[in-house]
């Protein structure tokens, strides 16, 4: 009886079927180690994101976290802070996008930064976009915000870009509110 005679298969054709199969979850057992290793390390996924107490933070002051390795800059505007914000055209700005991962696509607006529409919270990555440094806030530099004194870049009070060789605003990271009475930030 030949091989096309026996619908079955031979026990040559089953050897060759449990072989592959065998070789198949033998280079998958090797392989997975090699690509696991490239997963975040558990420390790496607990920093992903945390949440931030701001209770304490009163208008006009800031408070600096770090998260992912870098400061993040938390701030609790004034009125004046707002007010000298919104007064600022779009055109006028040398970096005109928002650098706002809440809102990618938006532009430069101060109400484009903000937490809140009201515009009080402006949470930032406080490294300067030209060769990251860590610039001096608390009403520093030609605009009243942030002032990196490392090579002269100048932010106003939303954080943007207004003077130096830094080309790009300061970036708004992933942020939310998690209760109704504005005490807790979750960052990323």
């Amino acid at each position: 009886m030949s091989h096309a005679e026996n619908p079955a298969g031979t026990r040559r054709d089953f050897l060759y079927y449990a072989t592959a199969g065998a070789g198949a979850v033998a280079t998958g057992a090797a392989v997975w180690p090699l690509v696991n290793q490239m997963n975040p390390s558990a420390d790496t996924r607990a920093l992903a994101s945390i949440y931030v107490d701001v209770s304490g933070v009163q208008v006009g002051t800031q408070l600096t976290v770090k998260w992912r390795g870098k400061p993040v800059f938390i701030r609790r505007r004034s009125p004046d802070e707002i007010e000298a914000a919104r007064a600022v055209a779009v055109t006028d700005l040398i970096d005109q996008h928002a650098e706002n991962e809440n809102k990618p696509d938006a532009d430069a607006k101060d109400e484009n930064r903000t937490m809140d529409a009201e515009g009080e919270w402006l949470v930032m990555i406080g490294v300067c976009t030209h060769l990251g440094c860590v610039p001096i806030g608390n009403g520093s530099g030609d605009f009243g915000g942030w002032f990196c004194p490392c090579h002269g870049s100048h932010y106003d009070t939303a954080g943007r870009i207004r003077k130096g060789p830094a080309p790009r605003n300061l970036e708004v990271p992933l942020t939310q509110f998690t209760d109704e009475s504005k005490t807790t930030i979750l960052l990323g």
